[in-house]
């Protein structure tokens, strides 16, 4: 049996999160299970690169803790530093924390400076890419160490944080009609297919991020570029008219995407879609933002959970129908359903807090 790094570090925020939080949530069992997930990433996650001291986290770990698969992306990391970074806070322990922000800046090296440590090599034909997926990730950790803590910290990233946002916003393409997954490192379109593709779970989380990064920079410029680029374009594009639901992925150009699920409903760009326009709605009051989470909200709960064993299936046909019937992975555990619950229950609470 195998253990997946990536669930079980976003596991363990979640964790931490709700047992920080949420007062309903603040029970021992579920703070042991949060130490416990801790314990065995920190043990056994990290993976030694040999001479150069640096660490890369196993994404696959046998029940024993041997690691299995390592990839050359930054995504385990994210998720450990992530957890690490949430389980201190709850615990107190300073040397996580150091731990967290040691982890942050070889993802920060890896990304920024030089990309060897994660033993992806470099291959003549392979062009340079700013993939999306990165500079949102990497907002996120931003976001998450910098919560609650003081100027110095915010200091420390505000100039990475910046940056990301202009990566993000690279990505808005076809003279503002189309946010690509994928763009040239100077921010152009790339050729062919990789360069065409759509991906309309990540524009919307992406935008729900630069959303949050609007608030706490005051800035309504990109309050408003994040709702109406971010979620709207990949909503109208997204969105399935005969069916329901967002399709996973997509051709900017309407060729067939070469991803062989390009047409399948996802679990988590719907939770995505969610987060996206409750907090869009929120900060704005246009009912049309109502509209889109009412519309989302209604395929979501009618097709993804499970009504007779509880939990949500992750994988439907574009029909909707179950395609896969497990309900986790290596890539779907305990976080974006739960995250997309308690953020929309936190906005919920806010704006009935303050509705007069």
């Amino acid at each position: 049996m195998e253990a997946s790094s990536l669930v079980l570090g976003g596991t363990v925020w979640m964790y931490c999160r709700l047992y920080r939080t949420v007062d309903r949530f603040r029970k021992p069992e579920i703070l042991e299970a949060a130490k416990a997930g801790g314990a065995f990433l920190r043990k056994f996650a990290r993976v030694s690169c040999g001479s150069s001291g640096k660490w890369k986290c196993a994404f696959c770990l046998t029940r024993d803790g041997k690691a299995v698969k390592i990839q050359r992306t930054i995504f385990s990391e994210c998720f450990y530093i992530m957890a690490m970074d949430e389980l201190s806070r709850v615990i107190g322990d300073e040397d996580m924390q150091l731990e967290a922000e040691q982890m942050m800046e070889q993802l920060i090296c890896w990304v920024r400076v030089d990309s060897s440590g994660l033993g992806r090599p470099q291959l003549p034909g392979d062009v340079p890419a700013n993939s999306m997926a990165v500079p949102m990730m990497l907002l996120c950790l931003v976001q998450q160490l910098t919560e609650g803590r003081g100027p110095e910290v915010i200091q420390k990233y505000r100039e990475l944080a910046s940056w990301c946002v202009q990566k993000i916003l690279q990505h808005i393409q076809r003279e503002g009609t189309a946010i690509l997954e994928n763009v040239s490192v100077e921010g152009a379109e790339l050729p062919g297919c990789q360069g065409r593709l759509l991906n309309p779970g990540h524009a919307l989380e992406a935008g729900w991020f630069l959303l949050q990064f609007s608030v706490e920079q005051k800035d309504e410029e990109l309050q408003r570029t994040a709702i109406n680029k971010f979620m709207e374009l990949p909503y109208q594009y997204g969105w399935d008219k005969e069916h329901g639901g967002l399709f996973y992925f997509l051709d900017v150009d309407g060729h067939c995407p070469t991803q062989l699920e390009w047409s399948m409903k996802l679990w988590w760009p719907h939770c995505e879609a969610l987060i996206a326009f409750l907090m869009a709605y929120s900060q704005t009051k246009k009912p049309e933002l109502l509209e889109r989470f009412s519309k989302v909200y209604e395929y979501t709960f009618s097709h993804f959970p499970d009504v007779q064993r509880g939990e949500w299936f992750g994988y439907l046909t574009q029909g909707g129908k179950v395609a896969l019937d497990f309900k986790g992975g290596p890539f779907k555990g305990f976080f974006h359903v739960p995250r997309c619950l308690y953020m929309c229950e936190r906005i919920l609470d806010d704006m009935l807090a303050n509705k007069d």
